[in-house]
């Protein structure tokens, strides 16, 4: 019977197998153990807890060159200091480190999927980025808009700033920041596109109409499928499908029954099957090479909770990484025996 099976794979023609080979894209993990972005303690613990859960294992069983660069360590820049952002110097020290470490793994042709901390890692991960591979698209994953500056934010907290540092029409309403001379920003804001939102700041929906930001909500979804609406993105973001791809990917932008175990959780949010589905949207781009997965606090929730959340991120990543539904093939097609494919 497994003979008979196949034949029919070996004749099949090749759009029908779109999804089935194996991944032969290069990966490289990077871990960012920061939390200072926010107030909450333990989200810094997200990437060694996907380690454990079994990243690198699974991932290898989808690529067979995943190389792990480790965490991200770095020291704090002291008396940095602007009104209404917090632990700025730690902000500026880390995010720099973040964004040469993505730098050199782009560098190495592979995909850099990074592991967060809080989402103020997205500030290094899209800088190292577009330094790296020039003009780049941004799928920006989220319950938040992370939009705010520091005259409009309600909290101070950067990890609700990242976009709105990273994005070059929005650079004149920021004062000079000391410590991110490193940082410029160098991303144009029609190039990035949120999906997944359902808890915007005021003035951050004031920016998204002003400036006709890509912005899907969770109505959007309901009223058009999330395959629709990921496709819908990345044509106004990327209309030739030439420029590299990033996505970043924050956890609570999948509903709080889906995962639990974060700091800034909505209700009403993504399934994790629609979660996977952008990934794969992305992934079939073949032009996908920067992810980001943030905001997991192995810290927040019942320990049933964090194994739920961090399940769900597993089933992101490896979707983001190139993992079928539809099956893998074996790693080692060709050594089975050749009568298998007569």
């Amino acid at each position: 019977m497994f003979a008979s099976y196949t034949k029919v794979l070996c004749r099949a023609s090749n759009a029908t197998l779109i999804g089935v080979r194996r991944n032969s894209k290069k990966i490289g993990i990077l871990g960012v153990p920061f939390d200072k972005g926010q107030l909450k303690q333990g989200v810094g613990s997200g990437p060694q807890a996907f380690r454990d859960a079994g990243l690198i294992r699974e991932l290898k069983e989808i690529c067979a060159d995943v190389k792990d660069f480790g965490d991200i360590t770095y020291k704090q820049l002291e008396g940095l200091q602007v009104d209404n952002m917090t632990a700025l110097g730690h902000v500026a020290a880390c995010q720099k480190q973040v964004s040469e470490n993505v730098f050199k793994i782009l560098k190495e042709d592979r995909l850099c999927l990074t592991i967060g901390g809080d989402h103020s890692c997205g500030i290094g991960t899209v800088d190292g980025h577009v330094k790296a591979k020039g003009d780049v698209a941004v799928l920006w994953v989220d319950a938040h808009a992370d939009l705010n500056t520091n005259a409009t934010s309600p909290t101070g907290n950067v990890h609700g700033m990242p976009v709105a540092l990273l994005a070059k029409e929005l650079s004149d309403y920021w004062p000079y920041i000391p410590g991110m001379d490193w940082q410029q920003p160098m991303l144009s804001i029609k190039n990035i596109a949120y999906i997944g939102l359902r808890d915007i700041d005021s003035y951050e929906r004031l920016v998204i109409d002003k400036f006709a930001i890509t912005a899907f909500g969770m109505e959007d979804i309901e009223r058009y499928g999330i395959i629709e609406v990921t496709n819908m993105a990345l044509r106004r973001i990327n209309p030739n499908n030439n420029l590299p791809l990033h996505v970043s990917f924050d956890i609570d932008s999948l509903d709080t029954l889906e995962a639990p175990s974060t700091g800034t959780p909505v209700r009403g949010g993504l399934t994790l099957r629609e979660g996977i589905q952008i990934m794969e949207e992305a992934y079939r781009t073949q032009h996908l090479s920067a992810v980001d997965i943030v905001e997991v606090n192995p810290n927040l929730g019942t320990p049933t909770e964090v194994k739920i959340t961090l399940e769900a991120g597993l089933h992101i990543i490896k979707a983001a990484c190139g993992l079928s539904r539809r099956g893998q093939w074996p790693k080692d097609v060709n050594d089975l025996p050749q009568q298998t494919f007569n």
